[in-house]
């Protein structure tokens, strides 16, 4: 039988001939005027600037105390200790001493911080082996080539491997009001719930196992070269915080952004009476277990104690920014405007 007409034309590709695949659909395409574009850059730019006005004085609300304890005090002497490796096992505790000339109302946060640290070095944030954090056995006994050469200590895998969790930062304090000369009242701080929700519940899990404790379930590994504990001691006051869930260990691991950068230690316990309303004006001290070397990268180290708004900390680079902006936008519009104004108001364009 021939062919039908249809089955003999060779094949196209050619669209339907509709009005979306032709590209037939109706269209508006703005008309850029003076009288349209200049207003809107004049609104753009007030608006960046009151935005930018409004998180400033919120900004300017919340209250924060930097101290300087790297070789502060008695300080010094565990500074000078620690400039040496051969020492980097031997205990040094210290103590720094400040005073609030305001009270800190609400909820009073406790930060650590570090100077000239950077952890947004790309080979540094890709040593880490996230296969690990979430608990994979495998991953386990057979660490990730991106912690390379923190995968082994000789023959043992590391865990956890990496860069990141090998620098992880293990001073601890202990924060105390004076209220009177000779009275010493510890403060209260929450260690636990300082992490993100996302890596508390998802990012980070330690390895299930039945009926084997974490000490077991990490049983043919060693911890980081530079930790003085495994991962499953990191915490000795809380079995819950221990292992690839504890929560020092969670907050390091989430690089910062720039050299100096702060990271949440712990937050107010407000349920003592004497504490209920923040932390009032006085003189405080700090114990300090002093741990983390600074010399070889020339940092320093800090206490950090700040109130919060909803915008959060005491953060001036985005009001700044937003005022910059709105600033050089309005600049902008009044050239555009002049620009406007002597060139092209009176002009008339002819048709052909």
């Amino acid at each position: 039988m021939a062919k039908s007409l249809d089955e003999s034309r060779p094949p196209t590709r050619r669209p339907d001939n509709s009005a979306f695949k032709q590209q037939r659909l109706p269209a508006w395409s703005p008309s850029l005027t003076a009288g349209t574009v200049l207003p809107f850059f004049f609104l753009m730019g007030v608006l960046c600037v009151l935005l930018g006005v409004g998180l400033l004085l919120t900004v300017r609300g919340t209250q924060e105390i930097k101290v300087d304890y790297t070789d502060a005090d008695t300080c010094e002497t565990c500074f000078n200790l620690r400039k040496s490796s051969a020492n980097a096992r031997e205990l040094c505790d210290c103590n720094i001493t400040f005073s609030l000339s305001q009270a800190f109302q609400g909820d009073v946060f406790f930060y650590y911080g570090l100077v000239n640290f950077h952890q947004n070095l790309r080979r540094y944030m890709d040593s880490r082996d996230d296969g690990q954090m979430v608990g994979r056995l495998k991953n386990l006994k057979k660490p990730s080539s991106y912690c390379f050469p923190f995968t082994h200590a000789g023959e043992t895998p590391v865990a956890p491997c990496g860069a990141i969790a090998n620098s992880m930062f293990n001073d601890s304090f202990f924060l105390y009001y004076h209220p009177t000369e000779g009275e010493t009242i510890p403060v209260p701080l929450f260690r636990r719930g300082i992490t993100w929700y996302t890596d508390k519940n998802v990012k980070f899990r330690n390895p299930e196992v039945a009926d084997k404790n974490l000490s077991q379930v990490f049983e043919g590994t060693a911890p980081p070269v530079y930790w003085q504990r495994p991962v499953y001691e990191l915490d000795p006051s809380d079995p819950q915080n221990n292992g690839f869930i504890n929560e020092d260990l969670i907050v390091w691991m989430r690089e910062a952004a720039f050299p100096n950068f702060k990271k949440l230690y712990g937050i107010l316990n407000r349920s003592q009476a004497r504490f209920e309303a923040g932390l009032p004006a006085g003189n405080y001290s700090v114990d300090i277990s002093y741990n983390y070397p600074v010399e070889y990268f020339q940092g320093r180290k800090l206490v950090v104690l700040s109130t919060v708004s909803w915008f959060g900390g005491q953060n001036h680079f985005l009001p700044i920014a937003y005022m910059v902006t709105g600033g050089l936008v309005l600049v902008v519009a009044m050239v555009l405007t002049g620009v406007y104004l002597k060139l092209g108001k009176g002009r008339v364009d002819l048709e052909d």
